[in-house]
């Protein structure tokens, strides 16, 4: 059995508004293994963008406990966070975030160097991973010379190169017609499979859940309803958007 990458429990976030206050996440728990890809679905408002920061150590909870690779967020110094974030987790957001004077090869070796590897090896392990995104042919170009969807698999592939043990994806797809987040969202999954990460996908887009393995759904900061059925997640991502 794969082991437990990601551990939430009783994970509350709290805002005070008009001398109120609001549980953005509301007393939220569940796990995730090495090579699972989870869907967190719900409408806007619901808690999931919240939810996601504080998965990145983005964000502090108000209470509850975050286990990234075994590591307790909680114990952990602001430095140590953040060494976290650029070790264990990674992290793909709506819009790609590409540099946009660096090529598609050297936008994913940033994160390698960031983390201490340039050179050859760094060289090849991101032509390596390009290539298995179906993007061999485009380690030269610019993003302004790709297609969304291309840039889109080149995030995926920054966020990848380091090996982390989580990594989360904010509305992939949010930018792409239906034919490039379909690509998108099944070579996103088959290496977070093969790979054995532990991925989390934020989406509207209900069909997008075709490749997950699971389905949180989340309603006013509450986790409501898990589906763990490969027919009742079909049925969910046959429904549409």
């Amino acid at each position: 059995m794969e082991q437990i990458a990601l551990d939430v429990q009783n994970v509350q976030k709290e805002f005070a508004i008009d001398g109120g206050k609001i549980y953005a996440v509301d007393d939220v728990s569940f796990q995730v293994r090495s090579g699972e890809f989870v869907a967190l679905v719900g409408p806007s408002g619901s808690g999931k963008t919240t939810l996601l920061a504080i998965l990145a150590a983005l964000l502090t909870p108000t209470s509850g406990s975050i286990r990234v690779d075994g590591q307790d967020l909680a114990a952990m110094s602001e430095k140590e966070r953040v060494d976290l974030r650029r070790t264990k987790i990674g992290f793909t957001f709506q819009s790609n975030n590409l540099i946009p004077y660096l090529t598609a090869l050297e936008n994913v070796e940033l994160m390698l160097r960031l983390n201490g590897l340039n050179g050859r090896e760094g060289r090849s392990r991101a032509s390596d991973l390009l290539a298995r995104l179906g993007l061999g042919d485009r380690l030269k170009n610019l993003p302004a010379q790709m297609s969304g969807g291309q840039q889109q698999r080149v995030a995926i592939a920054r966020a990848l190169i380091h090996s982390p043990a989580v990594v989360l994806a904010d509305e992939p797809t949010a930018s792409l017609d239906t034919q490039h987040a379909f690509q998108v969202v099944e070579a996103f999954a088959n290496l977070v499979h093969q790979d054995r990460h532990a991925g989390i996908m934020v989406t509207h887009d209900l069909r997008m859940c075709k490749y997950v393995d699971r389905v949180l759904m989340m309603l006013d900061g509450k986790l409501v309803r898990e589906l763990r059925d490969r027919k009742e997640i079909d049925a969910l991502a046959a429904t549409g958007i």
